[in-house]
Formats: structure tokens, C-alpha cells, sequence
């Protein structure tokens, strides 16, 4: 196939085209909602909750899809390029696989890893009666359960809930921003997410008292099948610019405690010669200089 590359007329579509254009520092990943074209009252509540946690940073299509990632993904990649999103949520509902979700992130427009998750309970937010972030809110994540570390599967989905739910990257935090949070617990083959909000109460020191309440919505999640990439796809999706790799600074080491130490190579040094600071206790006297000088006898001042 042979494209061809018209130049932009307008300004506008030149900001939209530099906008798209590679970057040494990544824009914030997007997401995009799908629903199938069988999706069911329970499904369709999921993804409004995840869109409501994910905004501004997410695209929810209202409209019923039929697609069926594992079988054809070329519907996934189109809108991945309409929208420029690079993570996806699609949700659709069967017999075969009741309240399924199917999460998944795009490599180049190319479909990366997919796993896909049963709904096995669902609490929305608005069954939850209590205050409620406010929108864009960076939240905390915390994985508990050793299947995250031990099952190569459960790791790569760890690593795929980090990529869904970071949000973008800042350069400093304040202690009253951290007020969201998201806990992913594995144990005995399930998934529970759970999402609360931090309280900070008075302690009568500095340090606040931290309440948890929950805030919603709250899954129970089953794994059933994946489509993840193979090694070497997934080593040169993690390959990062050369601009962006630290350079090396020779002679320079750090302890356990972050101090840090330089080695400093200089020419050598004829201590002899050194001058120091010139006190009167420091001062040699006459016999000392004459018995350097050889013996000689120090010459008599004039008297006036």
C-alpha cells in the first residue's frame, strides 16, 4: 500500500497533526470504552463507573459495537487510531461469558495485551451513599496477594491496571491531593477491586489520622482468557528513546542512606611546599633555621 502525505492546510490541522506526532516525553494515556452489541445493564453500569474514574483521560462510546476482540481486532485498532487512545475496556455480555470485560492496551496502534475478566458482583457508585472524589483525581494504587508476583499472567495484568488507572505524571505531590485509592487484592483465583477515599482527620501532632471510606465502585473479578505478547514484542514496547536515558556520571557512588560521594583525581602533591597558615607558636627559631641551614650562624641585626 502506498500513502500518501498531503501537507496541512489550515492551522488547525496542523496542531492536530503535530499533536499525533511522536514525542521523546509520552502524552498521558487515553482510553477508550466500548461496549458490544450485546452489552447488558450490568456491563453498561461498569463502564460508565470506569469512565467516570478514568475522565478527563478516557473516550466512552455510547453506541453498541459488534466486535469480538480475541477473534477480530481490527475494529479495536480503527478506533484506536480515531481516537488516539492507547488503552481500551471493551464489555459484553453472553451466554457462553456473562458480564465479561475485556482490558487491553495498543502498541503502535496494534493490540498489545489482553485479558479478559468476568464480573462476578458489582457495587456502582451511586449505590455507595457517600462524598465522592472530584473529577481527574490521580489515584494511589495498591496490588495485594502473591499471585501478582509469582503467575506471569497476574503480573502482566498488574501491569496493565497500572498503565489503565496512573493517570498523568506529575512532578510534585500535595498531601491533601492524595485522597483517592484503588486496591487490587488476588487471592484463590479472583480479582477484588475496591476504591476508596482517604480521610485526613486531626490527630493533635502534624501528621494527620487516615480514615478509609468507601467511595465505589467495587468489583469481583474472575480471570478467564488472555492474549498477551511475546517476549521480544514486549521487550521493544518498553524501549525508550535515547534522549531520555540518564548519562552516566563517572566517579560519583551513593550509600544505602542516598548520600552522595565523588572521587576527585588530582596531580601529586610535594607537601613540603605547602603553605600554611602563619601563627607565632608555628614560627621556628633561630636555632632551628640554623641547624636546617647547616649549621650556620644566624647574622647579627644591626643596632641603630
Amino acid at each position: 500500500l502506498i500513502y500518501c502525505y498531503r501537507k496541512p492546510k489550515t492551522k488547525r490541522a496542523k496542531r492536530f497533526i503535530e499533536k499525533r506526532e511522536p514525542k521523546l516525553n509520552e502524552n498521558t494515556k487515553n482510553a477508550m470504552l466500548i461496549r458490544g452489541g450485546n452489552a447488558n445493564l450490568t456491563v453498561t453500569e461498569v463502564l460508565k463507573d470506569i469512565y467516570a474514574v478514568k475522565k478527563p483521560f478516557a473516550v466512552l462510546y455510547k453506541r453498541k459495537n459488534i466486535t469480538r476482540p480475541f477473534e477480530d481486532q481490527t475494529s479495536l485498532e480503527f478506533f484506536s487510531k480515531k481516537s488516539d487512545c492507547s488503552l481500551f475496556l471493551f464489555g459484553s455480555h453472553n451466554k457462553k461469558r456473562p458480564n465479561n470485560l475485556i482490558i487491553g492496551r495498543m502498541f503502535d496502534h496494534h493490540v498489545l495485551d489482553m485479558i479478559e475478566l468476568g464480573i462476578e458482583k458489582f457495587v456502582s457508585l451511586k449505590d455507595v451513599k457517600n462524598s465522592k472524589c472530584p473529577e481527574g483525581t490521580k489515584p494511589m494504587l495498591i496490588f495485594a496477594g502473591d499471585m501478582f508476583d509469582v503467575s506471569e499472567e497476574y503480573r502482566r495484568l498488574k501491569s496493565l491496571l497500572i498503565d489503565f488507572f496512573r493517570g498523568p505524571t506529575v512532578p510534585s505531590i500535595r498531601l491533601a491531593g492524595l485522597e483517592y485509592v484503588l486496591h487490587f487484592t488476588a487471592v484463590d483465583g479472583k480479582i477484588y477491586m475496591r476504591s476508596y477515599k482517604v480521610l485526613l482527620k486531626k490527630s493533635g501532632c502534624k501528621i494527620p489520622r487516615i480514615e478509609l471510606e468507601e467511595m465505589g465502585p467495587s468489583l469481583d473479578l474472575v480471570m478467564r482468557r488472555t492474549h498477551l505478547a511475546s517476549d521480544d514484542l514486549y521487550k521493544l514496547s518498553l524501549k525508550q528513546p535515547k534522549a531520555l536515558k540518564p548519562k552516566k556520571k563517572k566517579n560519583i557512588s551513593h550509600d544505602v542512606f542516598g548520600t552522595t560521594y565523588g572521587r576527585i583525581h588530582m596531580q601529586k602533591q610535594d607537601l613540603s611546599k605547602l603553605q600554611t597558615r602563619k601563627m607565632k607558636g608555628l614560627k621556628k627559631r633561630p636555632a632551628e633555621k640554623s641547624a636546617e641551614d647547616g649549621g650556620a650562624t644566624p647574622k647579627k641585626s644591626k643596632s641603630a
